[in-house]
């Protein structure tokens, strides 16, 4: 035994860490940027930038609620818009092809996520950039580079005559968006082709790039951004590590989170996040609870991780509906998102296996991995639920 204890430290330190981090986590402060278009060349141009995305911690910071905001001198607000210039102009890229690079005239307001009226007093608020101006003529395409330096995606989507374009894409620091296609939108409609086929050519092309650009945010939404999911699949692995009982336990809970992943993606079902998250927090405790005091795998336990694969599936969805994709990219993104996840979880299994296949006597690996690291996750997912019901 007490040459044990050494060695599972770091496992134990690691499970720490987790319960840690787990407490500030929160939704991802991706920065949407939007291009409206008409024939004849009117366009506007919106971004949204929460003020945590200049935090050390962007994915971890709390954010601005609008009872603090209210409290706020004007001081303090046009401090806010001052930070915020300074992001934009120093993490985004804009470029009128084959103009070049240009800077945009943004106007701020003060608005919801989501673009969003501020409403409740719980309301997260972002600053919200509007440029309107007029496409010049000559000009073939726009696209955005997101530079290096800074911790969230950007969201790049455009609709023409007011028709959301179904190809959109999720840029990672240091990556730039495809050109959208603006040929022909400065001048009088041509006849022959609509003023919604601007661009259509670049569809298929982009079935393939979304597909992939979501698998890499499903992965990441595992690891390392989705702590609460972490620790749920993590609870799934120490019941028992016999390959049998984690396969279809993992297969539970993927089936199950397939199911209302699409679903509520899809708009068919929905349901407040007030909700579904303090119950994702509560999923944690009952599955680390039951490896401490009913760690025998049966009928049971499987339709609990079932059950709680329906409620995460939900958490999931939350996601990819905040970055209002276009429908005609719905399905690709669904499925590389799904796809995704999936990888992520196998990662996190995969990650425990190598840190625990070396114990082998499994009356010291219950006693000193399974009992206390369930413990941490259990007390992890106990205040993680308290903070979410505050």
């Amino acid at each position: 035994m007490s040459r044990s204890t050494p060695l599972l430290r770091p496992l134990l330190i690691a499970i720490f860490g987790l319960f840690s981090a787990v407490l500030g986590a929160h939704s991802i402060p991706d920065v949407p940027v939007r291009g409206a278009f008409q024939t004849g060349g009117e366009a506007e141009i919106t971004i949204e930038i929460n003020p945590r995305n200049w935090t050390e911690s962007p994915k971890m910071a709390l954010s601005l609620e609008q009872k603090e905001f209210l409290t706020y001198t004007d001081a303090q607000r046009e401090e806010l818009l001052k930070k915020t210039r300074a992001w934009v102009a120093t993490y985004l890229e804009f470029t009128l092809e084959p103009i070049g690079r240009v800077q945009p005239d943004f106007t701020y307001d003060f608005v919801a996520e989501t673009g969003k009226p501020l409403m409740k007093m719980d309301d997260a608020v972002v600053a919200r950039g509007r440029w309107k101006t007029k496409i010049p003529a000559g000009v073939t395409g726009w696209k955005v580079r997101s530079l290096p330096g800074h911790k969230v995606a950007t969201v790049f989507t455009n609709s023409v005559d007011g028709k959301e374009h179904p190809r959109f894409m999720v840029m990672f620091p240091g990556e730039s968006s495809f050109t959208f296609d603006l040929t022909g939108l400065a001048a009088k409609p041509p006849t022959g082709p609509t003023p919604g086929s601007v661009g259509t050519h670049d569809t298929d092309r982009g079935t393939g790039a979304t597909f992939l650009s979501y698998l890499k945010q499903g992965f990441e939404h595992i690891l390392p951004e989705g702590l609460d999911h972490i620790l749920f699949v993590l609870g799934l692995f120490l019941l028992c590590r016999a390959w049998k009982p984690i396969l279809i336990q993992v297969t539970a809970f993927t089936a199950a989170h397939t199911i209302t992943l699409a679903l509520a993606t899809l708009g068919f079902v929905s349901a407040p996040a007030d909700i579904v998250e303090p119950i994702i927090a509560a999923s944690i405790v009952v599955i680390a609870l039951e490896n401490i005091f009913r760690p025998t795998y049966g009928k049971f336990r499987l339709l609990l991780v079932f059950i709680f694969g329906l409620i995460h599936g939900l958490g999931f969805a939350q996601r990819l509906i905040d970055e209002r994709i276009p429908a005609g990219s719905l399905v690709s993104a669904l499925l590389g998102f799904n796809v995704g996840v999936e990888l992520g979880q196998l990662a996190v299994i995969g990650l425990a296996i190598a840190a625990t296949f070396w114990i082998k006597d499994e009356t010291k690996y219950r006693r000193w991995v399974v009992i206390p690291a369930s413990a941490l996750i259990a007390l992890a997912g106990v205040l993680w639920a308290i903070q979410r019901l505050s």
